[in-house]
This record gives structure tokens, C-alpha cells and sequence, in this order.
């Protein structure tokens, strides 16, 4: 009797915290979102999620919620995975599970012919400079700003066609090369490329395989990045606006031909950046 009364509280106070999972079901390379209600006595510590701790922050824009961004891999198998929420409730440490299903987004495939030394570089140079620079975004790609720039909704950096999206499959000159981290917009040398949010641009560089790149830091774990650009029009460290010129586009790096490749991270993740978007959009009350 005691075992079951014991059980009762515990539900009960389980199913009292107030969350919801917006997307429950979300593809391999996408993003879920939990939203918290602001409650008394409570204080939200992070979500656990393959071994990974999420922070929770409030919502820029809502002051009685909070959220959770949790990026999928895009190697995750089709999968039940289960996720842990923690908090302190009257300064008791408690948890609340939920499971998240990983689907397969089913991603094309396609044929790239480019110059093979953008493939397989053989000069040890070329290679030490590939590790610096991969070392040196995966550094920022991993810190998370513990504050939020954003204060609107996001747009896309072009008004332009897309060429290729997200999570496509990668033949570069007949070899498998992984995927498209990115979405790529059609863009002839020199259009203008805005920032897609407020945020702080953390890097401005001509990099091997991203060419022409900046990278802009919106807080709390959001991170967007716009490559192969021919022109820069901003400075590492500066703060832009929604909307503001970041430069021109361009075809430096490993690329066919001119055009504008869009990508984001989330918590270090590489995610698509267009479902991304729409989550936060719809989801964050981010729209003025």
C-alpha cells in the first residue's frame, strides 16, 4: 500500500511539470524543440540527450517559458531515443523522461565533379591548414553564449532559388564524401548576402573547402554560417543586425560554380538550417 502510494506521488508530481515536445517525431539532421512553462519552485537544469547535456534557456521573447533545442545527428538510425529532463523542484533534483523518434529524412543523392585536389589533397600543408581550420570552427561551434541576441523571427540571407538541399548525399568525382551540410542558394558573383538574425559574427576567413566564410553567433547554442563568399563587409567580433550586408557572395573553396551555401549549427550539431528556421519561426514566439 505504501509502495503504491509512493508510486501515485511520483507520477503525479512527474506529470506536473508542464512540457511539451514540439516535434516528438523529427528526421536524422533536423532539430526537436521543448518548451517549459515557468513554474514556482522550479529551476530547469538541462536535458540529457546520447550523452550530450542541453542547456535550457528562457525564451528571448517569453518570459514565462523555456526551451530546448535538441539537434538529431545526421547519422542517427531510425530509433527510439529517450530524453531527460532535469530540474530542481523545492531544491530536490528530479527528472522527467520523454522519447523522441528518429526517423529516416530519406536524403538524395547526388554527382559533384570538382578539381581533385578540392577532393583529396595530397600536400601536407593543404592538410595541416584543413585540421587548423576544422579544429578552429569546431571550437566555436562548441561554445555556447549563455544569452540570446535574437528579437525576431529569421530570414532566409538571399532571396534566390535553392540549388541543393540539406543532407544530400555527396559523389565528389565518384567517391563518396558524406553529406550536404548546408542549403545552397543560387547567387551569381557579387549578390549581396545578409545576416539571417541578430547575432555576434565569431569568424571572418577565406578557408580551403568553405572559401569565403563568416560564421554568426545568436546565443545559447545557435549558430549560422554562409560560405563561399568573394567579399567581406563585416569584422570578427562585430554585432550585426537582421538583415545587415555580411558581403558577397562568391565561388572560392570546393565549389562548381558561384552560389551562396547556408548552413547552422546547433549546439555543435550540423543541422538543416531551414527546418531549423521554421521551428524557431512558429515555435518561439520570435515574430514581432
Amino acid at each position: 500500500m505504501k509502495f503504491l502510494l509512493f508510486v501515485c506521488l511520483f507520477v503525479s508530481s512527474l506529470f506536473a511539470l508542464h512540457v511539451k515536445v514540439i516535434n516528438d517525431e523529427v528526421g536524422n539532421g533536423k532539430t526537436a524543440l521543448v518548451k517549459l512553462a515557468k513554474e514556482k519552485n522550479i529551476a530547469y537544469k538541462r536535458v540529457d540527450f546520447e550523452g550530450k547535456k542541453i542547456k535550457i534557456f528562457q525564451n528571448p521573447l517569453n518570459e514565462n517559458e523555456y526551451y530546448a533545442l535538441i539537434p538529431v545527428s545526421y547519422y542517427e538510425k531510425p530509433a527510439h531515443k529517450p530524453v531527460k529532463i532535469v530540474y530542481i523542484q523545492n531544491g530536490i533534483k528530479k527528472y522527467k523522461y520523454f522519447t523522441l523518434k528518429i526517423k529516416n529524412a530519406k536524403y538524395t543523392k547526388e554527382t559533384i565533379h570538382v578539381s581533385d585536389s578540392k577532393v583529396n589533397p595530397q600536400s601536407e600543408k593543404v592538410k595541416k591548414r584543413i585540421a587548423k581550420e576544422y579544429k578552429e570552427a569546431m571550437k566555436i561551434y562548441h561554445t555556447v553564449t549563455n544569452k540570446s541576441y535574437l528579437h525576431s523571427d529569421f530570414i532566409f540571407p538571399v532571396q534566390s532559388k535553392i540549388t541543393s538541399a540539406f543532407g544530400t548525399a555527396r559523389v565528389y568525382n565518384g567517391s563518396l564524401k558524406g553529406y550536404h551540410s548546408g542549403t545552397d542558394f543560387r547567387a551569381k558573383i557579387g549578390t549581396p548576402i545578409v545576416a539571417s538574425n541578430e547575432g555576434k559574427v565569431v569568424l571572418v576567413k577565406k578557408r580551403f573547402y568553405s572559401g569565403g566564410t563568416v560564421i554568426i553567433d545568436h546565443g545559447e547554442g545557435i549558430y549560422t554560417c554562409y560560405f563561399h563568399m568573394s567579399e567581406f563587409s563585416v569584422k570578427k567580433n562585430q554585432f550585426v543586425q537582421k538583415g545587415e550586408l555580411l558581403g558577397l557572395s562568391g565561388k572560392s573553396g570546393r565549389v562548381t560554380g558561384p552560389h551562396l551555401h547556408f548552413s547552422a549549427r546547433i549546439n555543435g550539431v550540423q543541422v538543416d538550417p531551414l527546418q531549423l528556421i521554421a521551428l524557431l519561426n512558429n515555435n518561439l514566439i520570435l515574430k514581432k
